[in-house]
C-alpha cells in the first residue's frame, strides 16, 4: 500500500521549482495534514469496480493507477510500479469481493452513500491539487517597493501584465532575491517504501540562466500603468531604448472558475439527489420517479385492510341491498349469465353529505372477494397537462388487469361536471379531457367485462349526461337522511359499543325520536359528545341526559353563560311559547318535540325542536300552516308585549319569505300568476328570467299578500289560545327546557291526531324513559330506606 508520505514527496516535487525554502517547509506541513484527513474520511479503501472481479485498493494505489496530468515525469516506472512485498502481488480468489468479511460485491454504482463517500474526498483532492499546481507562491509587493527595491536596483528582467489586473516582476537571475538553484542530483523513489535509491534525474526547476516570477503587484489600469512606469524609468534616468520589456498575457486559474461555477455545481447536485429521492420513494430510482406523475394513485385494498362490513351499515336498507347485489354478481357471475343477464358496468351513490356513500363503499371492499379499488376524484386532477387522462387511463388498465374486481370514485362530481357549451369560448379544460378518458373506458372500444365502477357525490344534478347513462352508471343508488327507523337502527350500531345506564334499545328509541333530519355521521357525533360529556362529569355510565346535553350542543352549540335580563328573557319565553302554541294547534304544522330557552354558542336565544313529517308532499294548506308555525315568535312577541317586537324573528322572516315566492314562482299555487314556475339556478338566482318586469312585480305583491294573510291568522290564532300561551311561558321561564310531554301536561292532548311513526316512537319512548327514571328514583330511595333502617337497628342496640 502506497503511503501518504508517499504521495506527499512525490507533489512537492511539482512544486519546487517556484518555492523557497520557507515556503516548501509550509506546504510540506499542509499536503501532509490534508491527505491524512482524506485517507481517514474516505477510507483506506475505494471500490473500484472491474469486469472481472472486484479488488480493494488504497488512496495512494488509486491515484498510481492513473498518472495527474503534469506528474508523468515523476513515475519513470509507469502507473504501476514495483513493489518488492510477495503480498503486493496475490491474486484474489475469484468469487471474493477482497474485504475481510466475504461479503456479496455491491451493485455496479453502488448506492447513494457510497457514492457521496467517494465523491467528496475525490472533489478535496482535485481541490487541493488544484491549488498546488497552480498557485506560484509568489509574494505581493506594492508600488514603493517595486520602484525603489527593484526598479531603482536594475534588477527586474521583465514584467509580464495577467489578465490586465496584476503585474508579475521577472528578476535577472544573478541579481535576484530568489532561493538558491537546487541541485540536479535528487532522491528518486520506487514504489515499495521500504527501499530507495539515490540517481540523477533531470532538474524539474529552471535553470540558473532562466529568469523567475518572483513578485507581482496589482495593477490599477494598462494606461496608467504604462504611463507610471516611462515616467519612472525616464525619472531615474533610464534611456528609452533599455526601458523594461513589458508582456501581456491571458491566464486561466482554474480555482477561481471552479469557485465562480460552485453556485451551478451545487444546484445541480441538489436537483440530481432531490430528482433520485424522487424516484428512489417511487421504487423506480434515478430520475424515474418524475416521470410516473401520470401512474393512477388508486389503492388495492383487500378484505383485511377494511373492518366494516354491511353489518355495520344501517339505517340505508334498500341502498345496501343494491350494492349488496352486485357483490353478488361478482361472486356467482354464472348464475347471471346463464340466465342471459349481463353484470351492470357502475353504480352511483347519490345523497347528502354524511348519510353512509362512503362507508357503504368500505363494506363492499370487505365483504367482496375479488380485488377493490379506491380514488378520489380530486386525484386525477393535476397540475401538468394530460396527467388525468393518463391516471384514469393506467387504474382502468390495472383494472382489467385484476378482473373481475371493483373501481370505487369518491366524490366524483370533481372530475364528471358536466361540459360547458361552449358560449363563451375559451382553452383547452384539463377536466373535460379527464372526463372523455372516463367515459372511453367506462363503455368505448377499450372495455371489458367484470370491471364494476362504483360513484359516490352529493351532485347529481350538476354531472354529465353523458355519464350518467345505462351502459356506465346503469343505477343510480339514493342514499338519503334516515327515518325514524332508520336512526333507531342506526343508534342501535352506534350504541353498543358504550357503556350506558340502561338497554341499547331504550336508548336507540328515544334518541331516534330526539334525532329528526339527522344523518348517520351526525347521529355517530351525537353518541361520541354524549361520551365526552359522562367523562366530563366523572361518571360511571352515559345517561339519557348526557344524551340530550349532546344532542343540544350539536343543534344549538355550546351552551353558554351569557347574561339575560329578565325582560329579555321574559320576551324569549313568549317567543318560543308562540311557536309552540301555533304549530300544537295547527293540523299540518310538525309536531313539537323539544323547547329551550337556554342561549347557545351560535347566537341564538333558544330553540325549538320539531319532527318534521316525512312525507314527499306537501299541500298549500300545509305549507300554510308551516307558515303560521314560522311567524309565531313574531305574533307572541306582537300579542303580548302591546305591538313591541324585536330582531329575534329575522331567521323565521327569512324562511317565510322563501316558502311564500316558491308557492308563488315555483309550485304554481297563485291564483294570479297562475300554473307557471320560474326554477332557480344551483346558486338560486334567476339566470335566464322568462318574465317581464310586470309579471316580477306582481309575484312581489302575491307573496306579500300571503305572509300578511299568514301572519293576521297567526296573531288570530295566538289570541285564541292566549291562556294556553301563558301557561307555557311562565313554564318556560321556570324550567327553561320543557319536552313533549310537558307540552301535553300544559297544552292539553293535541287537537289533531300525530301520525303512526310519531306517536309509536316518541310518545313509547317518553314512556320508556319516564319508567326508566321512576325505577331508578324507587332504586335510591328502597337504597336510603335501607341505611335508615340499618341506623335505627343499630341506635336501638345502643339504647338497651
Amino acid at each position: 500500500m502506497m503511503s501518504t508520505r508517499r504521495l506527499q514527496r512525490d507533489l512537492l516535487r511539482a512544486v519546487r521549482k517556484d518555492a523557497g525554502h520557507r515556503e516548501l517547509h509550509i506546504l510540506h506541513k499542509q499536503v501532509g495534514s490534508t491527505l491524512r484527513k482524506l485517507e481517514k474520511f474516505g477510507g483506506k479503501r475505494l471500490h473500484m469496480t472491474n469486469t472481472k472481479e472486484q479488488k480493494p485498493m488504497s488512496f495512494g494505489a488509486w491515484l498510481s493507477q492513473r498518472i495527474p496530468k503534469g506528474f508523468e515525469r515523476f513515475y519513470p516506472k509507469g502507473a504501476k510500479g514495483t513493489s518488492s512485498k510477495p503480498s503486493a502481488n496475490k491474486e484474489i480468489p475469484k468469487g471474493s469481493s477482497g474485504g475481510p468479511s466475504g461479503k456479496k460485491p455491491p451493485p455496479p454504482g453502488g448506492d447513494a452513500s457510497d457514492s457521496l463517500k467517494y465523491t467528496i474526498p475525490i472533489a478535496l483532492a482535485l481541490l487541493l491539487f488544484l491549488e498546488v499546481s497552480s498557485s506560484e507562491h509568489l509574494k505581493e509587493v506594492n508600488w514603493q517597493e517595486f520602484r525603489n527595491h527593484f526598479l531603482a536596483q536594475g534588477k527586474v528582467d521583465h514584467i509580464v501584465v495577467v489578465n490586465k489586473s496584476y503585474a508579475k516582476v521577472y528578476l535577472h537571475p544573478s541579481k535576484g532575491t530568489s532561493a538558491p538553484a537546487m541541485t540536479s542530483g535528487m532522491q528518486s523513489y520506487d514504489h515499495d517504501e521500504s527501499h530507495a535509491t539515490e540517481h540523477q534525474t533531470e532538474s524539474p526547476v529552471p535553470q540558473q540562466g532562466t529568469p523567475q516570477a518572483s513578485f507581482y503587484f496589482n495593477i490599477g489600469s494598462i494606461e496608467s500603468f504604462e504611463r507610471h512606469m516611462e515616467h519612472t524609468q525616464a525619472s531615474l534616468g533610464i534611456a528609452a531604448q533599455d526601458f523594461i520589456p513589458i508582456q501581456y498575457a491571458n491566464e486561466m486559474n482554474w480555482k477561481m472558475e471552479l469557485l465562480k461555477m460552485a453556485p451551478t455545481l451545487l444546484l445541480i447536485g441538489f436537483l440530481m439527489m432531490s430528482m433520485r429521492g424522487i424516484g428512489g420513494a417511487g421504487g423506480g430510482g434515478g430520475m424515474g420517479g418524475i416521470f410516473k406523475v401520470g401512474k393512477s394513485p388508486a389503492k388495492k385494498i383487500t378484505k383485511e385492510d377494511i373492518k366494516i362490513t354491511f353489518k355495520d351499515v344501517a339505517g340505508v336498507d334498500e341502498a345496501k341491498k343494491e350494492i349488496m347485489e352486485f357483490v353478488e354478481f361478482l361472486k356467482n357471475q354464472k348464475k347471471f349469465t346463464d340466465l342471459g343477464a349481463k353484470i351492470p358496468k357502475g353504480a352511483l351513490l347519490v345523497g347528502p353529505p354524511g348519510t353512509g356513500k362512503t362507508m357503504l363503499a368500505k363494506a363492499t371492499a370487505g365483504e367482496a372477494s375479488v380485488p377493490f379499488f379506491s380514488i378520489s376524484g380530486s386525484d386525477f386532477i393535476e397540475m401538468f397537462v394530460g396527467v388525468g387522462p393518463s391516471r384514469v387511463r393506467d387504474l382502468f388498465k390495472e383494472a382489467r388487469a385484476n378482473a373481475p374486481c371493483i373501481v370505487f370514485i369518491d366524490e366524483i362530481d370533481a372530475v364528471a361536471r358536466a361540459r360547458s357549451n361552449g358560449k363563451f369560448g375559451g382553452g383547452n379544460d384539463e377536466r373535460e379531457n379527464t372526463l372523455n378518458q372516463l367515459l372511453v373506458e367506462m363503455d368505448g372500444f377499450n372495455s371489458s367485462e367484470g370491471v364494476v365502477v362504483l360513484a359516490g357525490t352529493n351532485r347529481a344534478d350538476i354531472l354529465d349526461k353523458a355519464i350518467l347513462r345505462p351502459g356506465r352508471f346503469d343505477r343510480q343508488i339514493t342514499v338519503d337522511k334516515p327515518d325514524i327507523k332508520g336512526r333507531r337502527a342506526i343508534f342501535t350500531v352506534h350504541l353498543k359499543s358504550l357503556h350506558l345506564d340502561g338497554t341499547v334499545e331504550d336508548f336507540a328509541r328515544r334518541m331516534a325520536a330526539l334525532t329528526p333530519g339527522f344523518s348517520g355521521a351526525d347521529i355517530a357525533n351525537i353518541c361520541n359528545e354524549a361520551a365526552i360529556v359522562a367523562a366530563r362529569r366523572n361518571g360511571d355510565s352515559i345517561t339519557f341526559k348526557d344524551f340530550e346535553q349532546a344532542t343540544d350542543r350539536v343543534i344549538g352549540g355550546l351552551e353558554t353563560n351569557r347574561l339575560m335580563s329578565p325582560e329579555e328573557k321574559k320576551t324569549v319565553a313568549y317567543h318560543e311559547a308562540g311557536h309552540a302554541v301555533a304549530g300544537w294547534f295547527l293540523e299540518h304544522a310538525d309536531p313539537l318535540l323539544k323547547v329551550t330557552i337556554v342561549p347557545r354558542g351560535k347566537g341564538s336565544l333558544g330553540y325549538a325542536q320539531y319532527l318534521p313529517k316525512e312525507v314527499s308532499l306537501h299541500s298549500k294548506e300545509a305549507i300554510e300552516d308551516i307558515m303560521c308555525m314560522a311567524l309565531g315568535g313574531r305574533a307572541s312577541e306582537y300579542v303580548n308585549f302591546n305591538g313591541r317586537i324585536t330582531t329575534g324573528a329575522s331567521d323565521d322572516l327569512r324562511r317565510v319569505t322563501d316558502m311564500a315566492y316558491s308557492m308563488v314562482q315555483l309550485y304554481g299555487m297563485n291564483d294570479r300568476i297562475g300554473q307557471l314556475s320560474f326554477p332557480k339556478d344551483d346558486n338560486g338566482g334567476y339566470p335566464d328570467r322568462k318574465y317581464s318586469e310586470k309579471t316580477a312585480e306582481a309575484m312581489d305583491e302575491e307573496a306579500k299578500k300571503i305572509v300578511d294573510k299568514m301572519y293576521a291568522r297567526t296573531i288570530a290564532l295566538l289570541k285564541e289560545n292566549q291562556d294556553a300561551l301563558h301557561k307555557l311561558s311562565e313554564e318556560l321561564l321556570e324550567n327553561e327546557t320543557i319536552n313533549h310531554g310537558d307540552i301535553v301536561r300544559v297544552l292539553g292532548p293535541r287537537p289533531f291526531g300525530g301520525n303512526k311513526t310519531y306517536t309509536e316512537f316518541v310518545e313509547e319512548s317518553w314512556a320508556n324513559a319516564d319508567q326508566h327514571e321512576k325505577k331508578k328514583q324507587e332504586a335510591k330511595e328502597a337504597e336510603i330506606k335501607q341505611v335508615i333502617d340499618a341506623l335505627d337497628v343499630e341506635e336501638d342496640e345502643k339504647s338497651k
